[in-house]
């Protein structure tokens, strides 16, 4: 059974790890899929992926913190598929440091990115949204659309070093559930997913030179290996989780089993934070 068999979904950031994971999941579920990336390079392999196992799918290469970039993505989509149903809001990345450490370019770079991007993306959605939807409720249909937004444990609960991303990831939770208001009449499921520990390349092992520039920024990757054991101790299933599985959730929201579940955060965690 294909869950969002004919449906258009744009997942941001699905170059790589769990945005890859969903994007490929969605597709393989009957979904026609925009992959977005950074690089144009990475995101064209991951759609390549996708036409391999016989599903669509069309890049749109850029960054979601360009102002003008939400408006394009959303415009590129409807003109190759003819609509759009899913929105995930996964694009993203870490930029760590104390407070007395942080720099205004570390703590702007991570509302841009988690929390200014989706807003842009998701108004950017709604002009066509609100005449689709206004259309469809006068001739009695009731078609439902979603958004998933990807926040984090340390948007529902707060992370030492990282006062900015969860500045970000707890703004976005904010976003879910006024938006869940908001949209409802519109038929518009609007929830979230938090995620723990997820196998990526941002929770890798982290080495000297793991590093790489994101909008002008130099981040560092991954996560002492020290560090990554304690996290391991305090999940209840004992293990991290992989990319696959963070896609899981989001199938389900995106799927018609969802349509009357809006305004929720969906802890992907192994048991952490219950």
């Amino acid at each position: 059974m294909q869950l969002v068999a004919g449906k258009v979904a744009v997942v941001t950031g699905s170059g790589r790890g769990i945005g890859r994971a969903t994007a490929e999941l969605l597709a393989a579920h009957g979904a026609r899929v925009v992959v977005n990336d950074l690089s144009a390079e990475v995101a064209e392999e991951a759609a390549a992926a996708i036409r391999g196992q016989g599903g669509a799918a069309l890049v749109v290469a850029g960054s979601v913190t360009d102002p003008k970039f939400p408006d394009r993505l959303v415009k590129a989509t409807v003109d190759e598929f003819g609509g759009l149903d899913i929105i995930v809001n996964n694009a993203g990345y870490t930029h760590d440091g104390v407070i007395h450490k942080m720099s205004d370019e570390q703590w702007t770079a991570m509302l841009d990115v988690h929390l200014t991007g989706p807003f842009r993306l998701l108004r950017a959605a709604s002009l066509y949204w609100r005449e689709w939807a206004k259309a469809e409720i006068a001739d009695g249909k009731q078609i439902m659309r979603k958004v998933i937004n990807v926040s984090s444990t340390s948007g529902v609960a707060g992370n030492a070093g990282q006062v900015n991303y969860a500045a970000g990831k707890m703004g976005i939770v904010g976003v879910t559930k006024t938006l869940a208001k908001e949209w409802g009449r519109l038929n518009v499921n609007v929830n979230a997913v938090a995620y723990g520990f997820i196998e990526t390349r941002l929770t890798a092992a982290k080495e000297p030179a793991s590093k790489a520039e994101v909008d002008g920024q130099t981040v560092e990757l991954g996560i002492p290996e020290e560090m990554r054991k304690a996290a391991k101790r305090m999940i209840p299933l004992g293990r991290s989780g992989t990319p696959e599985e963070a896609a899981g959730p989001v199938l389900f929201l995106a799927s018609p089993l969802a349509d009357y579940v809006t305004g929720h955060v969906v802890l992907v965690t192994g048991g952490s934070y219950m």
